[in-house]
């Protein structure tokens, strides 16, 4: 039997003492538990030594691939990027350009299959919504692209939101007119000038996209503004001039296309609008504060260079002519003896018969011979201008 007195066992009548048990596994236990927790931190010291040079690897072959995608070397880029990925599986940054560099080699397929997966997860990313729009217009797919490129256009961007929104929408307007829907370019290109920065370069820019979408008068207007800026801009100039021209707007043509012939004599396109705008405005017998006698000169100028077309159009075609130009020469031929100051002068109704048969001879040659130049180029003008009057 065993009792204990005095904080010790009895054991059979014989004491035992159990104080240097007690106080010596306390040490033990706390030494264990000290060995513990060193270990515990030297692993974590070295997993996270382990994790901070893979980090350290992926970002230095990102950065050689960052630095290769500038420069355009997408074979080493795309290299770069995955053995960046090697350390980083599910870095949204290096997939993307990777992405992009595999665009640059033309991998689409590869590319598309990156892009899609980083849609799903940011679908409001403005880049991965840009290079899915331009997969999609390379392979065809118009009413994806349209789609992927509006996101891109109201997506996040980081840095300068509206510079970034500006230049996609640019890139859609080129895209639109390469694929020839001026409509819609037109209907673009309104949104981005309304909300263009005053800068003469992006006006005059924009200027020349109206010109392409064949919409004058929106592209007078903003080269109007590109001048108001920049009094010289020789490219402002020649578009603005161009614009006035296909608008029938002679006067103001013939103002502009002088302005952009003396800033720059090499400009040849412009010094051949200005002849032909010369042209419109000497041999027009409809403009106002003329006399009746230079009125009748320019009509009786006009039916004899219209007489002429008609003369070497029959000669040169080797179709049979319509029937509607039939009667043409003979037409022509009746009206000819009273083109002169004296008939003109006796009936004053003559001079507007005159021109309209002048106008009809040069719309239906023009569609029947060779497209024409100079006089006939000016009379035709001239007839469209005045349609309907």
């Amino acid at each position: 039997m065993f009792r204990v007195q005095d904080g010790k066992i009895v054991l059979d009548g014989k004491r035992l003492d159990l104080r240097p048990y007690l106080t010596r596994e306390p040490v033990i236990l706390a030494l264990l538990s000290t060995v513990a927790v060193v270990l515990f931190a030297a692993v974590s010291e070295l997993s996270s030594l382990y994790h901070t040079q893979q980090k350290s690897l992926g970002t230095r072959s990102y950065a050689g691939g960052a630095a290769d995608l500038r420069q355009r070397h997408y074979a080493h880029a795309v290299n770069e990027f995955r053995t960046a990925l090697l350390y980083s599986r599910d870095n949204y940054t290096y997939q993307l350009n990777l992405a992009e560099a595999l665009v640059g080699l033309h991998r689409t397929e590869e590319a598309s299959t990156y892009l899609i997966n980083l849609w799903e997860r940011q679908p409001e990313n403005g880049l991965v919504n840009l290079e899915l729009a331009r997969i999609a217009a390379q392979k065809g797919n118009t009413e994806q692209a349209l789609r992927y490129y509006h996101n891109a256009i109201y997506a996040t961007w980081p840095g300068n939101q509206d510079l970034e929104m500006r230049q996609t929408r640019l890139e859609l307007i080129e895209y639109l007119l390469k694929i020839r829907a001026r409509v819609q370019a037109q209907s673009e290109l309104i949104l981005l000038a309304a909300n263009l920065e005053n800068d003469p370069a992006q006006q005059a820019h924009v200027g020349d996209l109206f010109v392409q979408a064949q919409d004058y008068p929106d592209a007078l207007n903003a080269y109007s503004l590109c001048l108001r800026a920049d009094r010289g801009n020789r490219e402002a100039l020649a578009g603005a001039g161009r614009a006035a021209f296909e608008l029938g707007r002679y006067p103001t043509a013939e103002r502009y296309l002088q302005a952009a012939v003396n800033a720059s004599s090499s400009d040849s396109e412009s010094a051949a609008l200005l002849k032909t705008t010369e042209l419109v405005l000497e041999m027009d017998p409809f403009r106002r504060r003329i006399s009746t006698a230079t009125r009748n000169r320019m009509v009786i100028a006009a039916f004899a260079a219209a007489g002429e077309r008609l003369k070497s159009c029959t000669a040169s075609t080797s179709s049979a002519p319509l029937a509607s130009e039939q009667s043409l020469p003979d037409r022509w031929a009746r009206m000819k003896p009273q083109i002169n100051e004296r008939g003109l002068g006796r009936d004053p109704d003559l001079a507007e018969d005159a021109m309209e048969l002048v106008f009809d001879i040069e719309r239906q040659t023009s569609a029947a011979c060779e497209a024409p130049t100079g006089t006939d180029r000016a009379l035709l003008l001239i007839g469209k201008l005045h349609e309907g009057i």
